[in-house]
């Protein structure tokens, strides 16, 4: 049976268009930290923290400014991300009590918020760096290596785990069946 008062219909309109902002800012968001990964693996010798030694200065310095173009558009992503995230579960016609997939989503989402603020503190670092200031390689460089070492993996684990909502939200486990009459 469909709800016809207005307020229903309004809040099933900002169900909808929240749905779609957090699709789409997920997309950026992931496209732009799967970019910033790529570009990590160009400067460092793979399974360390070593600069790749035949990179000239020049190319490094290019990376750098990808990596912080990349970082504005993942951070801008992830904060539409939480934001449009937050008005889904406040909107929601589903109940977290009966989908626990949603609630488990939820719990995947906003666990690593602080991290990701954190990181993002770091990545705004750069992009202050590349693009208002005349900053020398080296710094850079220390500021690259504490992006990449931060929190001591936890962004790593961060992204297993929004790849883990994906596959939660595509297969739905925890939710309560209806109970079948006798």
């Amino acid at each position: 049976m469909t709800d016809n008062r207005p307020d229903a219909r309004l809040q099933d309109r900002v169900f909808r268009l929240a749905l779609v902002v957090l699709l789409m800012a997920t997309i950026v968001w992931f496209g732009a930290s799967i970019m910033r990964m790529m570009l990590w693996s160009e400067l460092l010798k793979p399974g360390t923290l070593q600069f790749e030694d035949y990179i000239a200065p020049e190319a490094e310095r290019e990376i750098y400014r990808l990596l912080s173009m990349a970082s504005a558009y993942a951070i801008g992503g992830y904060v539409l991300v939480i934001m449009s995230g937050a008005v889904v579960l406040a909107t929601s016609p589903l109940r977290p009590k009966e989908h626990g997939w949603l609630m488990l989503s939820a719990i995947l989402l906003f666990l690593f918020v602080p991290v990701e603020v954190y990181t993002a503190y770091l990545d705004l670092k750069m992009i202050y760096m590349e693009f208002y200031t005349a900053e020398a390689r080296a710094s850079f460089r220390e500021l690259f290596l504490a992006r990449v070492g931060a929190l001591a993996g936890t962004p790593f684990i961060a992204q297993l785990c929004y790849i883990t909502i994906i596959l939660v939200v595509v297969f739905q486990p925890f939710r309560k069946r209806a109970a079948s009459a006798p």
